[in-house]
């Protein structure tokens, strides 16, 4: 009997089965039976070459099978091995060319203290302002931290359960430190401009005493004995942790296995993922701001749906330790605030290498929040915004060329840029596919994935077993092109320091975390529906400070940050 659907009549499916069941796809009854049949075939060969997209000859099948069955000893003898998801390849991507030189001259950090800043008679008048005004109500002893603090710890359960942001509430720890906080500036020890400050984590970092969830039901209840380097960072700055915030399951989306967290401008929508309790409870005014992580989107994408101001950072610019693995190659840790400075605020207390993360490296941050915009060189993604518009897409586009304007009329002088065109940038994502289903190969594996919540074709469960059909021929030629569109990007900005792109224009997204370079998204305006859009600025590698100090003209122009959520004020 023949099966319509594949073309593969039933003798043939099994043998084909069989083969992707030794290869780990499949259940456990499937992969008995291979052992059972004893080896791999040049029948199996035949059926497996069109997942491929490859043709060999009956020759050429028939040498392979005994280096196939070799392979398949090689693979069971690997499967004994339990390899906790902290552990990295022994492989390293470095996104700095050997032609790049890095800055290294390192400067005293500046940043704005406002003035005529007061506590108001209602502390929680509080909850939106940014780090910049709450720090200088810290320091100069009119707010307490662990009035802060309280207030909150009190929002986030208040409101919390509403936006579906919180997966757990570090509240004994959070009180310890806003006591610490607070007796060390009673005695002149001030620690910066985070000192006392209430945030909250994406629930992928490790934190000691406390549940690391992922997001996703099998790890419900786990707990890792670690702190996260940033963690320890923003501990050692004096930060004062109240939450562990909800993010999509094993960093997907915002679906988790308590709900779906919600966007605080419409709570109909979900507030778009990964990093979606920290957008969430940064805008709703839960948090005083809060670290998120981004693969492909995953910080851009919660930050646009919700209003939140932005960066993820240059890959290497930030330990990862600590931090759930999805992609050893993409993943970057980044901060969710209220106000561009506010994430330069968070950015000088977490950078930095720190001998854990193989890939962090010390590179200066040097932020000047006086630059002028006409020190910088600023491009703009020329054909993207030339593009016509879809009818989705006017109210966006539309904000998109208003921000231009806003750019030169403050001085800017914006050049034309485009990105590289002649490469598959697409195609490149199979280098995440293939890690993420590295990352998870035991859930896979334990069939455990079906606990997921999201079971669809673009569900987890479904990529991660496609993943394990990637040759790894294929993943490594991804990687070699992935070289070329680093020095191609690299080329293209040789006269610039800046470019200004539609958040979803073109290939940026996807691009730009392929070569690790950052981005800044901040609020551009809202639809007639109330709900925000946003504008990005990409700068060169380690060029966080450049690009920073754009969005922030940009936003100290439009006060567009200043904006809130009417339900959660």
């Amino acid at each position: 009997m023949t099966n319509t659907a594949t073309g593969l009549n039933d003798l043939d499916r099994r043998s084909f089965m069989t083969y992707l069941s030794v290869l780990g796809i499949g259940g456990t009854g499937l992969w008995q039976r291979a052992r059972q049949e004893g080896s791999v075939t040049k029948d199996m060969i035949a059926q497996a070459e069109g997942v491929f997209g490859l043709e060999f000859t009956d020759e050429e099948r028939e040498l392979m099978v005994r280096n196939l069955n070799r392979n398949i000893t090689s693979y069971e003898a690997l499967r004994t091995h339990d390899i906790p998801n902290s552990v990295p390849p022994a492989i390293v991507f470095d996104p700095v060319l050997p032609s790049m030189k890095l800055p290294t001259e390192e400067r005293e950090f500046r940043y704005t203290r406002p003035t005529g800043v007061s506590r108001p008679a209602n502390l929680e008048e509080l909850a939106f302002e940014p780090v910049t005004v709450l720090s200088e109500l810290v320091r100069t002893k009119q707010v307490a931290s662990t009035e802060l603090t309280r207030m909150y710890l009190d929002r986030l359960k208040r409101h919390g359960p509403t936006l579906e942001c919180v997966i757990t509430l570090t509240e004994e720890r959070a009180l310890r430190q806003a006591r610490q906080a607070d007796a060390e500036i009673a005695l002149g020890k001030y620690r910066g401009p985070l000192h006392g400050i209430p945030w909250g984590a994406k629930d992928l970092l490790t934190v000691r005493e406390y549940r690391t969830t992922w997001g996703a039901k099998p790890y419900e209840t786990q707990q890792l004995d670690d702190n996260a380097t940033v963690v320890e960072r923003l501990d050692d700055a004096g930060a004062v942790l109240v939450a562990k915030l909800t993010l999509g399951a094993l960093a997907q989306g915002d679906v988790w296995y308590g709900g779906r967290t919600r966007n605080p401008w419409n709570l109909e929508q979900g507030s778009s993922g990964s990093s979606a309790g920290p957008a969430s409870a940064t805008v709703a005014g839960l948090v005083g701001f809060s670290i998120g992580s981004e693969t492909l989107g995953s910080i851009v994408s919660p930050a646009t749906r919700c209003g939140a101001s932005a960066l993820r950072p240059t890959f290497g610019r930030v330990s990862r330790h600590g931090a759930m693995a999805l992609s050893w190659t993409m993943d970057k840790l980044g901060p969710l605030c209220r106000s561009v400075e506010d994430c330069a605020l968070v950015l000088h207390a977490i950078h930095g290498a720190d001998g854990k993360d193989p890939t962090a490296r010390d590179v200066p941050f040097n932020w000047d929040p006086e630059i002028e915009l006409s020190q910088l060189r600023i491009g703009y993604l020329k054909s993207v915004f030339d593009e016509e518009p879809s009818e989705q897409q006017r109210e966006s586009r539309a904000a998109d060329f208003l921000a231009l304007d806003v750019l030169r009329n403050l001085g800017a002088e914006l050049i034309p840029f485009e990105l590289p065109d002649d490469l598959p940038i697409g195609a490149m994502r199979i280098i995440l596919s293939a890690e993420a289903g590295t990352a998870f190969n035991d859930l896979t594996l334990s069939g455990r994935d079906d606990e997921l919540v999201r079971q669809g074709p673009g569900g987890w469960p479904n990529s991660f077993r496609t993943a394990r059909m990637i040759p790894a021929v294929e993943y490594i030629q991804a990687n070699r092109l992935r070289t070329i569109a680093m020095g191609a990007l690299e080329s293209r900005f040789a006269g610039i320091d800046v470019f200004v792109a539609p958040t979803r224009g073109g290939q940026t997204l996807l691009l730009t975390n392929l070569t690790g370079h950052p981005t800044v998204v901040v609020p551009s305006g809202f639809r007639e529906n109330g709900t925000p859009m946003s504008i990005s600025f990409v700068g060169k590698l380690f060029g966080e400070a450049d690009a920073l100090a754009v969005a922030k003209a940009f936003q100290d122009a439009t006060g567009l940050h200043r904006r809130k959520p009417e339900r959660f004020v």
